[in-house]
């Protein structure tokens, strides 16, 4: 809940505390505040058993938790999986076409080539190998 408040704001507010109260009051109004905030927690934790109870059986577990957007979305979507969001996701998956490419280059700096030929090495997946052009693509007229 407060979880961005860091020390100096906690000493700031320690200060105005002081200030505000006066070390006569303060320990009085410290414990009105702990016994206000111990009567919300009392007061959420019996609607949310009063809810669970009102919903009848098959919902025992249910959790308020549940109800945020992002957890359902989570629980719903990634958890189960029936749109095919794995498929999705390995579809853009590259790690295996870079190491496909990797060792494509490997071989081709001579690793796997014992005659130490420096022929090409094709990387296009359909298996056609690379053509060179008839010409140059620059003619130069030498007359």
């Amino acid at each position: 809940m407060f979880s961005d408040v860091g020390p100096l704001e906690l000493v700031t507010l320690v200060i105005l505390a002081v200030l505000l109260f006066g070390p006569d009051k303060l320990p009085e109004v410290i414990q009105n505040v702990v016994g206000f905030i111990r009567k919300v927690r009392e007061f959420s934790d019996s609607a949310k058993q009063e809810v669970r109870s009102e919903l009848g059986p098959g919902f025992e577990d249910f959790e308020f938790d549940d109800l945020d957007p992002r957890t359902l979305v989570r629980k719903q979507l990634m958890d189960n999986d029936a749109l095919g969001f794995d498929e999705i996701r390995s579809a853009f998956d590259l790690r295996q076409d870079m190491t496909d490419v990797a060792d494509a280059v490997r071989q081709g700096q001579g690793g796997g080539d014992e005659g130490g030929s420096s022929a090409p090495v094709s990387l296009l997946k359909s298996g056609s190998a690379a053509v060179p052009p008839e010409h140059p693509p620059f003619d130069r007229d030498t007359t």
